[in-house]
């Protein structure tokens, strides 16, 4: 072939070719780069947990975020600002780092990033318009604070955030144009012309129809050039290689070889719905989710509702389904939400039956015809007989549920997002226990108690933390009061086999279960409350508790009622010291003896070197029962004749001390009466 008619491959093509090859890599890093960054964005959103330490919580735990603490202030930033549309935010990233490794460049792109901002909000907003599901450990919505923010203009028209079917129907409205926001940004619409479709530039055709044995013919004009284009092509081989070993890895759809290069890839060529297939990146992260789940670490021994968070339908343009293309365990429309493990509905402890009755009733039942000595402790029969009470449908376990979701309605309305966890019905109250939120103060659901009972059309409600949990105890009256028998609790297993020194039985828990109170333990007890409230009928519970359990020469009484109203009824019982003082002058007197006789135990107790009645009983039973007499050697003075120390032998007087309580009625009218002495 003549040389004259061969096509010429001038220097000025051979740089040209070898600086689109330069900037083509350059551009693939880069891609690889973002999506290297995408793919641990992603992982700190999919591992993110809300008690991570973050700029909004501080905390001293290590972070459950596999990226660690950097990772969980990322993931905490984006959800607390976007919610769940920070998932949404990565496709236009994961769009552009496809489009940065294939070659392909966008027109526009100041337009198109004010389009994956804004895009971003008001997907945020969209979402926001859905009520949170009860798992949701933030305070705002799921649209983050940003999708509240925007939610905050149509209530100025309406005078509240939209709820119901207004704000379905307000959410699709913000999703559409938030579905083509993302499309744009995505580069799916407003494709480039055809002037600015290349990025990197073509060679002139005299470049496109180089032969090799024309190369090596015009070896002696070129040599030093053709051997770096050689290098520079064994570079490019393997480079190629990598990237076809990268699209095999991640499933990606693979472009058929050109003859030229340089020509780069048509960015539509890749089929956006193979993305939305699971993949090995999904698979990859939804193991780790596996490994280290994000609410796991609170949710032990719990029972949690199944929750399943609304769906967002987005615009018909998009490929596949939006929720193909999230890691599996973030959020799906047909998949509950994974911050806490998917169980029944709120646990509901049932009523505690009755308590057994001890076999002191069965003695009861059964005198013995052969006289006993000594006093004998009142029959249990003398008491009145607990009524067989039919439980009201108010405690069934379908009306219980209905009010805990009704509670935690009432409690959203007044900003505090919780879950109630336990249900605990009782005689006379019903307690639920709500776990709050996290960032939740107790004293803000503590200052909610009037407006609690306002909104459930309860006469009170008493608020407080449950103490040694992460909970907050609400207890809210029956609308059906079941009495409390003295005689059940007086005949049960607790009371007889109970260790207390003093024992009295004050009623039941919330749960029905006895409560059998030491007096030993708080010698001094004042009982205060309104009239009406039950102090008369507490007093007259301590004192029959001590009566059928103590005999006189184990517990004796001293009464006093300014009154005569409420203790004269216990006038002649054999455990009085004294008959029922009713005299405010007289009343002094005994309160006097009551001292100058503690002071004489106290000198008793310190000769024998004990500490208190039961430690002086305990020893002198010992003596009794070994035939010992207690004596006490002490020095009396010296001899004045010789010099010598005289010492005296004090023989002790063996008898128990019996406890002695002291009950006054109506406390203030004697401290008017004889306040000075």
């Amino acid at each position: 072939m003549d040389r004259v008619t061969s096509p010429t491959f001038d220097g000025r093509d051979n740089r040209f070719v070898l600086t689109a090859f330069v900037v083509r890599q350059i551009m693939a890093l880069c891609g690889f780069a973002v999506l290297g960054a995408l793919t641990l964005g992603i992982t700190a959103l999919a591992t993110w947990n809300v008690s991570d330490p973050s700029l909004s919580y501080a905390t001293g735990n290590e972070p459950a975020n596999l990226l660690g603490r950097s990772g969980a202030i990322f993931a905490d930033i984006m959800m607390q600002f976007l919610g769940l549309s920070a998932l949404i935010a990565m496709l236009p990233i994961l769009a552009w780092a496809f489009a940065l490794i294939s070659g392909r460049r966008f027109n526009r792109v100041p337009a198109r990033l004010v389009a994956w901002v804004s895009g971003a909000f008001i997907a945020s907003a969209s979402l926001g318009c859905f009520p949170a599901p009860l798992t949701w450990p933030l305070p705002n919505g799921i649209g983050g604070v940003i999708g509240d923010m925007i939610l905050r203009f149509p209530a100025l028209f309406i005078g509240a955030y939209p709820t119901g079917t207004f704000a379905t129907v307000l959410g699709v409205i913000f999703a559409l144009p938030a579905a083509w926001l993302m499309l744009f940004a995505s580069g799916l619409l407003g494709a480039p012309d055809d002037a600015e479709e290349v990025f990197v530039p073509q060679a002139s055709a005299t470049s496109k129809a180089r032969k090799v044995e024309e190369l090596d013919e015009e070896e002696d004009d070129g040599d030093g050039f053709f051997g770096s284009l050689l290098a520079f092509g064994a570079v490019a081989h393997y480079w190629y290689i990598t990237q076809a070993r990268f699209r095999r890895l991640f499933g990606l759809k693979p472009k058929s070889m050109r003859n030229e290069f340089e020509q780069p890839y048509d960015f539509n060529d890749y089929e956006f719905g193979t993305l939305n297939e699971p993949s090995r990146l999904k698979t990859a992260i939804n193991r780790l989710e596996r490994a280290d789940p994000s609410f796991e670490e609170r949710a032990e021994a719990r029972a949690r509702r199944e929750v399943s968070p609304p769906s967002i339908s987005m615009d018909d343009d998009a490929d596949g389904d939006e929720d193909d293309s999230l890691p599996d365990g973030v959020l799906s429309g047909d998949s509950t939400f994974s911050a806490r493990p998917p169980a029944g509905q709120t646990r509901i402890t049932p009523p505690s039956a009755r308590p057994k009755p001890s076999e002191r009733v069965a003695r009861d039942a059964q005198p013995s015809f052969i006289a006993r000595d000594g006093f004998q402790l009142p029959s249990v029969h003398l008491l009145a007989e607990p009524k067989s009470v039919v439980r009201d449908n108010t405690l069934s376990a379908e009306v219980l549920e209905q009010n805990a979701r009704r509670l935690e309605g009432v409690l959203e309305d007044f900003g505090v997002k919780g879950e109630i966890i336990h249900v605990r019905p009782g005689p006379v109250v019903t307690m639920y226990e709500l776990e709050p939120a996290p960032g939740i103060k107790s004293s803000r659901v503590i200052g909610l108690a009037d407006d609690i009972a306002r909104s459930m059309s309860a006469i009170a409600a008493r608020v407080a933390v449950v103490p040694g949990r992460n909970a907050i105890g609400i207890e809210l009256p029956n609308k059906i009061r079941e009495t409390v028998y003295l005689r059940e609790l007086i005949a049960s297993r607790d009371f007889e086999n109970n260790k207390a020194k003093l024992p009295m039985s004050l009623g039941k828990t919330i749960g029905g279960e006895a409560v059998i109170a030491d007096l030993a333990k708080m010698p001094h007890l004042l009982v205060a409350g309104t009239t009406g409230s039950g102090k008369s009928v507490a007093i007259n519970t301590m004192i029959l508790s001590l009566l059928y359990r103590m005999t006189p020469e184990q517990c004796r009484l001293i009464m006093i009622d300014p009154k005569m109203l409420e203790l004269s009824v216990y006038d002649g019982i054999p455990h009085l010291l004294s008959p029922v003082v009713t005299d405010p002058k007289k009343a002094v007197v005994a309160l006097k003896w009551t001292v100058r006789e503690m002071e004489e135990r106290y000198k008793k107790m310190s000769k024998i070197g004990v500490r208190n009645i039961d430690g002086f009983n305990t020893r002198v039973q010992q003596a009794l029962d070994k035939g010992e007499v207690l004596t006490r050697t002490v020095q009396t003075g010296f001899d004045r004749q010789t010099g010598e120390a005289m010492y005296e032998t004090e023989e002790f007087d063996l008898k128990p001390l019996p406890y002695i309580v002291v009950i006054i009625d109506e406390m203030a009218d004697l401290m008017m009466v004889a306040g000075k002495d």
